[in-house]
């Protein structure tokens, strides 16, 4: 019965009559905004040459008409965290969420964030009508934040009545995963992130007579790795590109980064590797993103289609990227390059096209930059910088680092060339992207670096606040002590 009412639903939002849509009154000197937040998607895109199989027109094609920061990076390799430290333009080191948090908690019992404006709220403030649908904040939105809601998505289902491929249980000191693939279930229109698409593209249908301000966050590419066949037949399996890989990937790094490491509840390379399943999750995993991408090109079509086409801001991100295998696991959670860089797109009014920009960049720069290029007045407590300059005349001074911060005191820092990582316990790593892109080598100790290190050093926080009384990650006794501990 459920499968019938939302297919009822996915149909209903394609019935509005194109001669029902009048010439709205929106302002053309006032851009709307539209967000899309993918989650737990990685560099695999074609714009990204993050994969060799990746197959992402839609989002390659909105790379082509803006500016693509192929160097942005989250500020927390995990959901919550990483989400509401967009939305609240504040780094995890000034609020303390460090770990998952429930959408109405962010600003509940803390007084570093009660007063602070989310981001759909503040356009709200300033004469935008908001709406959002999907995974934007960690689960939905805190209520109130959005004018209309089209709800959030309980869970990342559909589910079969039985996993495919891994259980997903870890031991009594970690959490469990929803880690599976294969192709399921038997239709798109099954799918909750096709009706988020469909109720963004009846939004984009609708006259206004104000800016809008309009979100869709997509589920996929997060676990399970479930999409209709189809999806999966675009990847034959003979054709798969594993990511590199050593083996003895993390000998060179410090016990801490190994103690945060610790998944037990999700597979290991070695596992995925000796099983044979290893091609199978990387194509699962791309025919969750292929999936995705479709969906997003739907929702393309209708701006370009809408009487909003030409004035209307787009950015794509994601939360965090995703571990593939590298560094022996399949999961975010680290401070490597893998789960830290994510993509980062904005195209629209007087935005540069075709353009791709290199210089590291932070996921914390999305409001800041959403409200200079409407012209709206500066929130003084936002933490991130405007990209504005960068966007529209590629002036890039500013864009020195991108900082990710993972539990209480353990920050990375990557640079145009590199990645310097320093744990609360003031060990540390140190990579060069310019020679090990995969980071590989730890030379932390090597002479020749102390320099860059040392200036790399100057971006840490100069505060790292407690743990936020209602932040919580349980994946492992490591953050577990952490939080008792600060």
């Amino acid at each position: 019965m459920k499968n019938l009412l939302l297919a009822v639903s996915v149909l209903f939002c394609f019935m509005v009559p194109p001669k029902a849509i009048k010439a709205g009154n929106n302002k053309k000197e006032q851009p709307n905004v539209l967000m899309i937040c993918v989650d737990d998607l990685n560099n695999w895109l074609g714009c990204l040459n993050g994969h060799p199989n990746a197959l992402t027109p839609n989002i390659d094609r909105l790379a082509e008409s803006g500016v693509l920061f192929s160097n942005a990076h989250c500020q927390a390799p995990l959901c919550g965290p990483s989400r509401a430290s967009i939305m609240l333009g504040l780094r995890p080191s000034t609020t303390g969420i460090y770990g998952q948090i429930e959408d109405n908690d962010i600003n509940v019992d803390n007084y570093t964030t009660e007063n602070v404006t989310f981001l759909p709220k503040y356009f709200q403030n300033n004469g935008y009508h908001t709406m959002g649908i999907g995974k934007i904040f960690h689960s939905h939105a805190p209520d109130g934040v959005f004018e209309e809601s089209g709800g959030r998505v309980k869970g990342f289902g559909p589910l079969p009545k039985k996993r495919f491929k891994w259980e997903g249980k870890g031991t009594a000191d970690s959490g469990s995963t929803s880690t599976d693939w294969g192709a399921f279930p038997e239709h798109d229109s099954l799918m909750p992130d096709v009706a988020s698409a469909n109720w963004t593209i009846e939004r984009l249908n609708r006259n206004y007579d104000k800016p809008f301000f309009l979100a869709v966050g997509f589920l996929r590419p997060h676990v399970p790795w479930y999409v209709p066949q189809k999806w999966v037949d675009k990847f034959p399996i003979d054709s798969i590109v594993t990511p590199a890989f050593i083996p003895n990937d993390k000998n060179d790094v410090p016990e801490i980064a190994l103690m945060m490491d610790e998944l037990p509840m999700m597979p290991t390379t070695s596992w995925a590797i000796e099983s044979g399943e290893w091609p199978y999750i990387v194509q699962s995993y791309l025919a969750c993103i292929s999936f995705v991408d479709f969906y997003v090109g739907e929702i393309l079509n209708a701006l370009q289609n809408s009487q909003y086409a030409d004035n209307t801001i787009v950015v794509l991100w994601s939360d965090h990227g995703y571990r593939l295998g590298q560094k022996g696991t399949f999961a975010k959670h680290c401070l490597w390059e893998e789960a830290t860089n994510a993509p980062l797109i904005f195209a629209g009014p007087q935005i540069q096209q075709n353009v791709i920009i290199n210089k590291p960049a932070e996921m914390l720069s999305i409001y800041p930059t959403l409200i200079d290029l409407c012209g709206l007045p500066k929130n003084k407590q936002n933490e991130g910088i405007s990209l504005k300059k960068a966007l529209l005349k590629n002036k890039t001074g500013k864009m020195k680092y991108a900082l990710t911060t993972y539990g209480w005191g353990n920050h990375s820092i990557r640079s145009e060339q590199f990645r310097y990582i320093h744990y609360s316990d003031s060990t540390e790593e140190f990579y060069d992207h310019f020679v090990d892109g995969n980071e590989w080598y730890n030379i932390i100790k090597t002479f020749e670096i102390q320099e860059e290190k040392t200036e790399l050093q100057r971006f840490l926080p100069k505060e790292n606040l407690p743990w936020a009384k209602l932040s919580k990650y349980d994946y492992n006794s490591f953050f577990r002590n952490d939080k008792l501990k600060h």
